[in-house]
């Protein structure tokens, strides 16, 4: 099954309800020279990206398994934090 952005972005504000609690700016964007997904994070001048294999993203948006994304996700969350300390 084909999925979409706003699928991805719905699935992971659902995982990780922390990206909009700390006001992150949340887009992925579909890369196909790369089979993957970049899914960005950004507030005022942090900025963190990263791919996500389509697999690991199919699984996860068919209910199969979240693990990689949910653990993905959530270190990026993290590292919000720690800058957040620093500034």
């Amino acid at each position: 099954m084909q999925h979409n952005a706003e699928e991805l972005k719905k699935q992971l504000r659902q995982i990780h309800p922390e990206i909009d609690k700390h006001g992150l700016h949340l887009d992925v964007e579909w890369k196909a020279d790369k089979d993957a997904w970049v899914v960005k994070l950004e507030r005022d001048d942090l900025k963190l990206h990263t791919y996500l294999d389509k697999k690991d993203a199919d699984a996860c948006l068919e209910g199969i398994q979240c693990v990689y994304l949910g653990v993905q996700i959530g270190q990026f969350v993290e590292n919000f934090k720690i800058l957040e300390k620093e500034s």
